[in-house]
């Protein structure tokens, strides 16, 4: 007997279903094409729990007609294509004719719709592929889909549907992707009774940004529209000073369908070196129009990723597209002097008011003609040879010091020079008496008391004058702070990075004062689990993230709590952040938040601990002191002695050396001393 099983019908369409539909975003997103192949400009999009209970898609598009309406929901039933050749150049959403059958199969289905030839409309309803009833209705021309009780028929599937606000997050994704790839069509989205996305369908693709992702996302980007070699690149890109720390914001869109493309990536980053910080991503949405017969979009289930016949016209589009974006909206070309722009940064130069010292007299001469030579300017003022300043005077030259220097300085200098000179003329004793703190000491030849003592002058700036008298103390010199002995010695600071320590007269040590304050947090955070290490900040900090972060984010805030972040869900794809870890700058706790949002939802199956401990290497590198940032004697002391007190501290969180020993006899041996 043979092993080989033909499967019947509703089994084989089960099957199918399973490839096409995975959860309630999957459906809508093959509905909302429908839609937009329809030639629709309104849809709205109404789901309840997650999608998993209910769905509704509504849109103004031309309709089914009646007799079509049971060969819809026909497998690879489509109006799309006809012939073998037309998938060579497929120009809508849909086309293999999978959606409908497969979504039908799984849930309970009611359509309604009427063509824009048609008077009346017709209502059809099937559940889990069985037909129950095909009627009239009364319903303006368009299509609306309901669906009910997705996978209701399939419990094995059902089981891995995620919590209803998961699922709903996955179907605002959705949304978002569909509204930002077609601008023209206006998208509502009602989610449990509230509407959380509304666009303006004006076409512009700015609006949409704008009601996707909010005004200051929409705010911060430049405009892109470049063509090469027959492929146009239109859209926006964020400026280089609002660069992101992960890759979730970047949006590609090929011939009006959301794609993901390594080569666009690849492109867009290329052009962004040089501009954009190292470690972070710009964020975009890009239009590319190609040729149909250029890209094969028949390649992924899910028709998420194309492929091209040659990606090399792609890249160099968007690369060039990108580049000459960033070069046209350079703000380091304009440099101010005075309050006004200049790309030439001499060009605008105030040229300051000639010095003139005392017992000199510039001469009156006419203004000279300005010349193309900036630095013409510079000689002038500086007094260059090739443009001396001529100036009358009835004094010599000047070789003094009183000739280079104002009145009011001239008459110090003079009153102490005399002095000076009074004090050389008196005799003095053959052994000298010096004065320390007023208190004189006799020098080891004689006995007596020192009968001529240089008197006290008054506070006069002294230029190169020798000095008369010299205060000690014989008390030592008072340190910043306390020196334990036998333990380290500070010697300084270079570059206000690496910290010089001497210890026990053996050793020196040069200890890297970030890797080292990092290593220190990160072990205080493994060890309390972010607790005691949280301050409240005076503002909170909101944090936009695409659906997919966000999802990740708010299903994890305790993982956030135990970071030292008080996180809470401000609602539609944005984050509240009240507390953040101590020494973290306002600046860096935007950016912390989106890169433990993007790792958490990339590494879902890993184990706790491995997110925990990525999370505190971030945080420790963020909130720890920079190298290049000024820091006083106790700090360095402070790092040093408890880099001392524990051994284990000799690596940061990134594997890097936190200090490097030198002793005493490698020191000597390098002077030729041994």
């Amino acid at each position: 007997m043979g092993v080989i099983n033909v499967l019947d019908k509703h089994v084989a369409e089960l099957i199918a279903a399973g490839e096409v539909v995975e959860r309630p975003a999957s459906a809508i997103k093959e509905l909302i094409e429908n839609s937009i192949d329809a030639g629709s400009t309104d849809v709205t999009v109404e789901i309840q729990n997650g999608g998993i209970t209910f769905m509704r898609v509504t849109d103004n598009g031309c309709g089914i007609m009646r007799e079509d309406v049971k060969l819809a929901f026909l497998p690879h039933a489509t109006s799309k294509i006809k012939l073998e050749n037309d998938l060579d150049k497929i120009a809508t959403l849909g086309f293999r004719g999978e959606a409908l059958s497969s979504i039908s199969s799984v849930s309970k289905l009611q359509l309604l719709t009427r063509h824009k030839n048609e008077e009346i409309g017709t209502s059809y309803e099937i559940n889990g592929g069985e037909e129950i009833s095909l009627s009239d209705a009364g319903c303006p021309v368009g299509t609306t889909m309901i669906i009910r009780d997705l996978f209701y028929n399939i419990p094995a599937r059902m089981k891995f549907l995620k919590k209803d606000r998961a699922e709903g997050n996955a179907v605002a994704n959705v949304l978002d992707k569909v509204a930002l790839s077609h601008p023209e069509v206006a998208f509502t989205f009602i989610r449990d009774g509230r509407q959380v996305l509304k666009t303006s369908g004006d076409g512009k693709i700015k609006s949409a940004i704008y009601s996707v992702y909010g005004r200051d996302f929409a705010n911060g980007l430049l405009p892109v529209n470049y063509e090469l070699n027959g492929v146009k690149v239109q859209g926006y890109i964020s400026k280089p000073v609002n660069a992101r720390p992960n890759r979730g914001m970047q949006n590609f869109f090929i011939n009006g369908r959301y794609v993901k493309s390594v080569t666009a990536m690849a492109a867009i980053e290329e052009a962004c070196k040089g501009s954009v910080m190292v470690g972070k991503y710009p964020a975009c949405v890009l239009h590319l129009s190609i040729p149909f017969e250029a890209i094969d979009v028949n390649v992924h289930p899910s028709k998420i990723e194309v492929r091209f016949i040659n990606e090399r016209p792609v890249f160099d589009a968007v690369y060039h597209a990108v580049k000459t974006c960033l070069n046209n909206n350079d703000e380091r070309k304009s440099i101010t002097f005075g309050g006004q722009a200049r790309n030439d940064a001499f060009s605008d130069i105030r040229k300051p008011k000639p010095f003139s010292p005392s017992g000199f007299k510039l001469n009156d001469e006419p203004k000279e003609k300005k010349t193309d030579n900036p630095f013409d300017e510079l000689d002038k003022i500086f007094g260059s040879a090739k443009s001396p300043i001529s100036v009358t005077t009835n004094v010599a030259s000047p070789t003094k010091l009183s000739d280079i220097y104002p009145k009011e300085s001239v008459r110090r200098q003079e009153n102490l020079n005399n002095k000076i000179e009074q004090i050389k003329e008196r005799k003095q004793p053959e052994d000298t008496t010096i004065v320390y703190d007023s208190k004189p000491i006799v020098s080891e030849n004689t006995e007596q008391k020192p009968q001529n003592i240089i008197p006290d002058l008054p506070e006069e700036p002294s230029y190169d004058t020798p000095k008369i008298t010299e205060e000690v103390s014989d008390e030592e010199p008072k340190t910043l702070y306390e020196e334990p002995e036998n333990k380290l010695r500070l010697i300084g600071e270079a570059f206000k990075t690496y910290i010089f320590v001497e210890k026990n007269e053996k050793e020196i040590v040069i200890i890297d004062k970030h890797a080292a304050h990092e290593r220190m947090i990160y072990e205080r955070l493994k060890k309390e689990r972010g607790a005691g290490f949280s301050q409240m900040l005076l503002q909170p900090v909101t944090v936009l993230l695409n659906k997919s972060d966000y999802d990740a984010a708010i299903n994890n805030l305790d993982m956030f709590k135990e970071c030292a972040f008080d996180v809470e869900d401000f609602g539609n794809g944005t984050l509240i952040v009240r507390s953040a870890p101590q020494y973290l700058n306002l600046s860096d706790v935007e950016s912390s938040v989106i890169e433990m949002a993007g790792y958490i939802a990339q590494n879902k199956n890993d184990i706790r601990s491995e997110k925990m401990d990525w999370i505190y290497h971030n945080v420790a590198c963020r909130a720890a002191i920079k190298g290049g940032n000024i820091s006083t004697d106790e700090e360095l002391m402070d790092i040093a002695n408890k880099l001392d007190d524990d051994p284990t501290l000799r690596y940061c969180p990134h594997g890097r050396p936190v200090c490097v020993v030198m002793s005493r006899y490698e020191l000597e041996k390098q002077f030729g001393r041994l």
